[in-house]
């Protein structure tokens, strides 16, 4: 059996994995993300050296936010972390022996979905991941899309509100202004802020700091069956729907997958994104219709699928 290590690298952890060709997470570890960009190549080092033991990884799939180029080793931009045209390959390689291969992460979830979770029985699939953004990542007739300079599938700047809110990338009306766990947060202290009768256990969670408003405590809440964390929820939910539908439109997957956060609420937002796709999906009755799901592989999607992808899918 032959092994590889998956790296995650978010904002806040860096995560490691030691994975079989099974999508087994044999071993895992973990260190926060530095301020100092600069030592995150050491630390990637020291956590794939600490999870090496006697295993021999075939190579290291290190999972990235942010645009990665077309030779699956460069940084263009990240959103998070102080990297612009970052040779991240070269600098981990200094000081790991092993065939390094950067993805974006979200193509790196939908990579380990389509092996081994969400994905398994075809081979379009559409991975949509809700976090405190939308990421987005493409697998076509058995391969990962990366379009012509490897930045496709960042279906989270899809715009769908024309003049809508201001995004984080520069332009209005972004789908993950409106899809994402960051737009279930605000449209929550919009209604605390406005004295919302309605939203008194919210409120209750704010206790007069916006701040401890966060997407599980709001999910928690829907859960336990609080009316409007419900209605909120499901709204986040028809415009991931209204999202997903347009998208099927243009690629036709089999399968779409539902993942990153936000789905930890399971059925409960998955039944409105349905309800939604379904509505507006164009010529529904005439076409194979895509199978929506929830994701598998949950956090660890990442992880799993750039392990795999340093074993079969090298630069």
């Amino acid at each position: 059996m032959t092994f590889a290590i998956g790296v995650d690298i978010g904002g806040t952890k860096i995560a490691a994995g030691l994975v079989s060709e099974a999508g087994e997470i044999i071993e895992a570890a973990s260190e926060p993300t530095p301020d100092d960009a600069t030592k995150i190549p050491r630390i990637v080092a020291d956590l794939v050296d600490r999870l090496t033991g006697d295993e021999k990884p075939v190579g290291v799939g290190i999972g990235a936010a942010g645009f990665v180029g077309e030779d699956r080793a460069t940084v263009r931009f990240a959103p998070n972390i102080a990297w612009a045209e970052e040779p991240l390959a070269e600098h981990v390689r200094a000081f790991v022996d092993l065939p390094i291969v950067v993805e974006n992460d979200a193509n790196a979830a939908a990579w380990g979905e389509f092996r081994f979770g969400a994905g398994e029985d075809t081979d379009d699939l559409l991975l949509i991941t809700l976090g405190t953004g939308i990421g987005g990542g493409i697998v076509h007739r058995g391969r990962l899309f990366r379009g012509g300079f490897g930045v496709a599938a960042e279906i989270g700047h899809m715009r769908v509100v024309p003049d809508g809110i201001l995004c984080g990338c520069g332009q209005h009306g972004c789908y993950e202004q409106y899809g994402s766990g960051s737009a279930l947060v605000r449209a929550a202290r919009e209604r605390v802020a406005n004295d919302d009768p309605a939203a008194g256990a919210i409120a209750r969670l704010a206790d007069g700091d916006p701040g401890r408003i966060t997407g599980p405590a709001l999910t928690q809440l829907a859960r336990e069956g609080d009316p409007l964390a419900v209605d909120l929820l499901m709204d986040l939910g028809r415009w991931v729907g209204e999202g997903a539908a347009v998208l099927a439109t243009i690629l036709d997957p089999s399968v779409i997958a539902i993942g990153g956060g936000v789905a930890a609420a399971g059925e409960l937002l998955l039944t409105s994104v349905v309800e939604a796709f379904e509505s507006h999906l164009p010529a529904r009755a005439h076409r194979p219709e895509a199978a929506l799901r929830l994701a598998a592989l949950g956090n660890s999607a990442g992880i799993i699928g750039a392990a795999d992808l340093a074993r079969v899918d090298p630069v």
